[in-house]
């Protein structure tokens, strides 16, 4: 344990200065910069942190302990961060983490004796195409192996760039072509064609030809968007109390699709912001990103810096009088919860991003109670590329009943794991195929929508991705996951990640979550380690889900035993008495 320090509190004194003013919105922002001064968050300096923002310091303490990067104990200026969910834990993560705690000689959740350095088993990194990888600080790295360790830990070792396949790649068609950090690149290719066509139209022009586009929310919740946007317009309020909000915290295992357009277009997310902004009657725009993007928040930085300077951000937009909109970059701090719309508007207005009972709904009170539309990357990417192409050529493209293209995160036992922009229509059997088929002999599972989706056997390979069949076939698509195991695979220690996962990650609000989530962990676990289910494992398991189900406040607790619960009547072998094996780590 690093020994407290006497704070110097002087270093503090010109960011408090920079924040006085402000309300509560800016303590997630605050608590951030403060911990990269100190590395941790002293009780004085969380004292002149609610002095500033007149935040009483119960509830910063509160705010605090919710989210697992900020600190209340002494800890390094550099963490080292090593997933430990199911893709990196096919990919040989155990591995890794034992030669980096043989390296540094600490186990998960210490620090160094000299205080230079802590190290963290984490959830999901959002790099599942690199698995196995890890975080040193701010710096990503992939594909390790324990032979690549001092490399990580010397921060030697190259930083890895997303890996995107498809077909027609219509959304992310520069990704991997452009310079990111250069507004000159974006617009070379084609960049702010679509915002320059949109001012062209009048709002109701715009989310008539959204309407007719028939994109629906690529985050899972499928919502079709011209709506959203159409009943956001329609609420009651000035544009400098409308909010458009990009919603980045993508946390779930297995989902990493976002972070190829951060990374690699992030003027892309701009320029739908801004359209969005133009068509709802809205100046605030909002991106929330998850913390364990470090990359990302660099690049969408440097973006936001360059469109303002450009004029793309700002008063008087493209010289449209009256049109006015700004971007703000706000940094989450390590809850999966916050990808919950309600919890994530809670979030940036500086508290636990406990989620909101709905209705209201937030196209009339949103954040800070003021109509707001909030929509996930992919969807926004969507939105400027049915601008450029016209609908009548994005409906050429999927289905009659699912038109367009979706981005799918295609990780696991796989030779070719990345993010795939295909047309909807193509059959879990074809993506992985061109993902390069598996890597085993044959597949046993496919996990489908993500931690929350559900696991499908090989007789359903031939399933088209489609919205229409997803909803036939009783399976999410969610966030666009495929993840493939295969006959080397112990479904039982994937389970025991998912359930862990919940169990880590339920905010706590309401009882069904907080206890299910724990039950249910504690159930797999026992399975795994110690001698296999008992007689009613299977029906307790059952029970719990439908419990979460029916009665947990939001997404996470309502999905919390899809896959597990699917597996379950795929597989009923798996819990049935005499099975585990014991090889959790």
């Amino acid at each position: 344990m690093v020994q407290p320090a006497i704070i110097d509190m002087s270093a503090l004194e010109p960011l408090l200065a920079h924040y006085r003013g402000r309300g509560r919105e800016a303590l997630l922002p605050l608590l951030h910069d403060a911990q990269a001064i100190y590395g941790w968050l002293p009780r004085e300096v969380l004292e002149a942190i609610g002095a500033t923002l007149r935040v009483p310091l119960a509830d910063i303490h509160g705010v605090v302990e919710f989210y697992s990067m900020f600190y209340n104990k002494p800890t390094a200026r550099r963490v080292i961060r090593v997933c430990f969910d199911p893709a990196c834990h096919m990919a040989g993560s155990p591995a890794v983490r034992l030669a980096i705690e043989e390296r540094l000689g600490l186990r998960p959740g210490e620090t160094s004796a000299d205080g230079s350095i802590s190290y963290e088993t984490v959830p999901c990194l959002g790099m599942c195409e690199h698995a196995p990888n890890a975080l040193n600080g701010d710096r990503p790295a992939g594909n390790l192996t324990p032979d690549d360790v001092d490399a990580f830990l010397a921060g030697a070792f190259p930083e890895p760039e997303p890996k995107i396949y498809g077909g027609p790649l219509v959304k992310l068609a520069r990704a991997g072509k452009i310079d990111p950090t250069s507004l000159t690149d974006f617009e070379k290719y084609g960049g702010y064609k679509a915002l320059r066509k949109a001012l062209t139209m009048t709002p109701e022009e715009i989310i008539a030809t959204m309407k007719g586009s028939d994109v629906l929310g690529r985050g899972g919740a499928m919502f079709p968007v011209g709506l959203k946007w159409e009943m956001a317009r329609n609420a009651p309020g000035h544009p400098a109390e409308k909010h458009i909000i990009a919603n980045a915290d993508e946390s779930e295992p297995g989902t990493f699709k976002d972070r190829a357009l951060m990374e690699q277009d992030p003027f892309n997310l701009l320029e739908a912001m801004t359209i969005s902004g133009y068509a709802v009657g809205a100046e605030n725009g909002w991106i929330f990103l998850r913390g364990e993007y470090p990359r990302c928040y660099k690049r969408l930085h440097n973006a936001i810096e360059r469109a303002r300077e450009a004029g793309y951000l700002g008063r008087d937009i493209l010289g449209r009088r009256g049109f006015n909109f700004d971007i703000e970059l706000r940094l989450g701090a390590g809850a999966y919860i916050c990808g919950e719309e309600t919890a994530l508007f809670e979030a940036i207005e500086g508290k636990r991003g406990f989620p909101r009972i709905k209705p209201p709904f937030p196209t009339t009170h949103g954040l800070f109670q003021q109509p707001t539309v909030i929509n996930n990357i992919e969807t926004l990417a969507a939105t400027v590329a049915v601008l450029n192409m016209g609908t009548e050529q994005w409906h050429k493209l999927g289905t009659p009943g699912s038109p367009g293209t979706k981005w799918f995160c295609v990780s696991g036992r796989v030779l070719r794991p990345g993010v795939y922009e295909v047309p909807f229509g193509l059959t879990v059997r074809q993506l992985i195929q061109m993902a390069g088929g598996v890597i085993g002999k044959e597949v046993q599972a496919v996990l489908l929508g993500g931690a929350a989706g559900v696991f499908i056997g090989p007789r359903r390979l031939d399933t088209p991705l489609t919205y229409e069949d997803a909803k036939a076939q009783n399976f999410p698509l969610g966030s666009g996951v495929i993840m493939v195991f295969d006959e080397a695979v112990d479904l039982r220690e994937i389970m025991y990640m998912l359930a862990r996962f919940f169990a880590h990650e339920s905010c706590g609000k309401c009882y069904p979550c907080a206890l299910g989530t724990q039950r249910q962990l504690e159930i797999i676990e026992r399975i795994l380690r110690y001698g296999g289910p008992r007689a009613d494992d299977k029906r307790t398991l059952q029970d719990i889900g439908l419990a979460m189900t029916q009665t947990s406040l939001c997404g996470l607790g309502q999905t919390a035993a899809s896959a597990i619960l699917s597996a379950a009547e795929r597989w009923p072998e798996l819990f049935e008495p005499g099975g585990g094996n014991g090889r959790i780590r």
